[in-house]
């Protein structure tokens, strides 16, 4: 007997729907007529045990227990699916071959894996497992799913690094969860104070922020824009570009701060002959953007919708399991497998059939037309975030569902049409010796953006010129008939949104403070996974250290005194993307596990010896998350002060 083990009952449903009927349902499991077997888990069926089944005394919370480190490593099954991890259990037993149908990630590996592992399975028998990777639940793409079933021993890499990032989850969060909620209770509060790799430095990012407006003095600083004349009567501005010579009066954005230089500026320009120094005109051409990610997605959604992020992943998930509309949703890839060019005109013709808003689109698209999502060298486990080649009638989708599935054709189609085309021109002037730069752009064929409403467009073209720039050569002469200060003023960095707090969180390089970490860290690496971003955030809002106002995304006073009590390492993302980095390796086969668990462990101990010189009325010890000498209490004040 074949038995497929899927990750959930939804894959395992879409599964047997290609299989031989006829098809008898048993309690958590359908048998085919072939005589495969498909059962499910209802996602984890087994969790990492409670620090008490190592050892009875650490039911009590207690600072003499730390650190739990346990020698061998226990999972448990969970209460809640007992009784289909019963079932599972006996047919694996029965089975003469295993299938791992997990989701195509690390923690559907592992999954699978952990249930197999558990069960007692004999070594020849693991051996012999095979891996089915389903990111399509439509028939034909799993069909062809099933027929390219791999060796399950080719993903160990893969299931080794969702087992070290577990196991150091838990060593981190149980040891130091416990640890500052006995601090915080030795200061008189009563909750739990929940601490854990990457929730913390999101909750950091977020309270380093309200603390930066709330601490933030606007400047004045100043630009000098001219009015120039050609010979023949036209008039541009330009605006002045500061030389070298003014740094020492300029901020770190280059912005002018003394009102005399400016001043300086103007009477020399007022009123003088100038040259035309250089002139670029230059023909661009945008690309359309790459197809969905999950978090391309999530932070789209935000933006266009207001969604937070769990619901943009709930709303995937019913288009993908309930709908069969969208493919595999928890995605980290932007691109696509070159073998999906076959599908295109399916694809297509179920948007242009389901969605009427871009039906039109649909139709008008040029499928000989081939962007750069085609890349099979960029595609891993999964690929892109598409619409599949079903169609239905979208009015019995929620709102929500609608939504979403229009951003995820939408983004399809575009790969169908031509880019962006624009022409950039500047001119730049010279006036008793100070530079001035003229910029102009011009929308020279919409391409793909024509797909976008004309509001979205607007406001991505807001730097295109309603006026346009004369037509002057190198060499001509000019007049400068007037030179004006502009005064501005610098504001404090907006507070986070979900659609903000996404991209911090997905391009976490650009808080990273270790400079040797940031150097290996790409683009793509960032604070959690696609899958559990959502959760992570949601997570800090049910533990009361964020609230919402309005669409920004605030600490609370809770939230707020604990990133401030603590050491500044646990607060910052240097450490999780560390972590982050190193998993990756260690699913490449570049590192090996003990390479990963072994300094963690060691740095568990130096964490809380730190952490015990913490308390919650004040700042003691080293490392607080910001050098000024200021008590945590005036912290909190100023942040109070600033939310009032």
């Amino acid at each position: 007997m074949r038995l497929f083990i899927a990750e959930k009952p939804s894959l395992g449903r879409a599964l047997v729907d290609v299989l031989p009927k006829p098809h008898k349902k048993g309690d958590g499991f359908i048998t085919a007529g072939n005589g495969d077997v498909v059962t499910w888990c209802i996602g984890h069926l087994l969790e990492q045990a409670e620090p008490e089944a190592y050892n009875p005394d650490y039911k009590k919370w207690a600072v003499e227990h730390l650190p739990i480190v346990p020698n061998e490593w226990k999972l448990v099954v969970k209460s809640k699916t007992r009784k289909q991890f019963t079932v599972v259990k006996t047919l694996i037993k029965k089975a003469d071959t295993l299938v791992n149908m997990g989701d195509p990630d690390r923690v559907g590996q592992i999954l699978i894996d952990e249930v197999i592992n558990h069960c007692g399975v004999p070594k020849a028998k693991k051996t012999q497992v095979l891996r089915c990777l389903i990111s399509d639940l439509n028939p034909a793409a799993v069909k062809k799913a099933l027929n390219n079933l791999r060796k399950n021993t080719d993903f160990i890499p893969l299931a080794t690094s969702a087992l070290a990032r577990a196991r150091a989850d838990w060593l981190y969060g149980i040891n130091m969860t416990r640890l500052c909620t006995l601090q915080g209770r030795q200061s008189g509060y009563n909750g739990v104070l929940s601490i854990g790799r990457v929730q913390t430095p999101v909750l950091g990012l977020i309270v380093h922020r309200d603390l930066e407006i709330a601490n933030f003095v606007s400047k004045p600083f100043y630009e000098v824009i001219c009015t120039l004349h050609t010979s023949k009567g036209e008039a541009y501005q330009a605006k002045w570009r500061p030389s070298k010579a003014c740094e020492p009066y300029m901020d770190e954005d280059n912005r002018v701060l003394s009102k005399a230089l400016a001043l300086n500026v103007i009477s020399k320009v007022q009123n003088k002959a100038g040259k035309v120094v250089n002139v670029t005109q230059a023909k661009k051409a945008t690309p359309p953007p790459l197809p969905y990610s999950l978090s391309a997605l999530q932070i789209d959604a935000a933006k266009r919708f207001g969604m937070s992020a769990q619901s943009v992943l709930d709303t995937c998930q019913q288009l993908y399991e309930r709908h069969k509309l969208i493919t595999y949703p928890r995605s980290d890839c932007r691109y696509l497998p070159k073998e999906h060019l076959n599908d295109v005109k399916q694809v297509v013709g179920a948007i242009g059939k389901s969605c009427a808003a871009l039906s039109d689109a649909a139709n008008n698209a040029n499928l000989s037309l081939k962007s750069k999502a085609w890349n099979d060298s960029k595609v891993s486990a999964h690929h892109a975030i598409i619409p599949t080649s079903k169609s239905t009638d979208l009015s019995r989708l929620s709102p929500a569902e609608n939504n979403i599935y229009e951003l995820v054709a939408r983004q399809y189609l575009i790969q169908f049409y031509p880019p962006f085309e624009y022409v950039d021109k500047q001119i730049d002037t010279e006036v008793s010796g100070g530079l001035f730069i003229s910029k102009q752009k011009d929308v020279v064929s919409q391409g793909w953006k024509a797909l976008f409403s004309s509001k979205q467009k607007s406001q991505a073209e807001s730097e295109f010129s309603a006026v346009s720039l004369p037509n002057v050569s190198k060499g001509d002469e000019v007049h400068c008939q007037q030179a004006d200060l502009i005064e501005k003023q610098t504001t404090p960095p907006k507070y986070f949104t979900d659609a903000t707090l996404l991209s911090a969180m997905t391009g976490i390089a650009r808080y990273v403070t270790d400079a040797s970490i940031k150097k290996v860290l790409r683009d793509t690496d960032g604070l959690g996974t696609e899958a559990t971003r959502a959760g992570i955030i949601e997570l800090l809002f049910k533990r009361q250290f964020l609230t919402r106002k309005g669409k920004d995304i605030r600490a609370t006073d809770v939230g707020t005194q604990l990133i401030c009590s603590l050491p500044e390492r646990m607060t910052i993302p240097d450490m999780t993307a560390h972590w982050e980095s190193q998993l990756e390796a260690i699913s490449q086969k570049e590192i090996k596990y003990a390479n990963f668990m072994d300094p963690i462990t060691q740095s568990i101990d130096t964490l809380i010896a730190e952490v015990k010189t913490v308390t919650f009325n004040g700042l003691k010890g080293k490392g607080t998350p910001y050098k000024a000498k200021r008590t945590f209490k005036s912290k909190v004040q100023s942040v109070r002060k600033a939310k009032s």
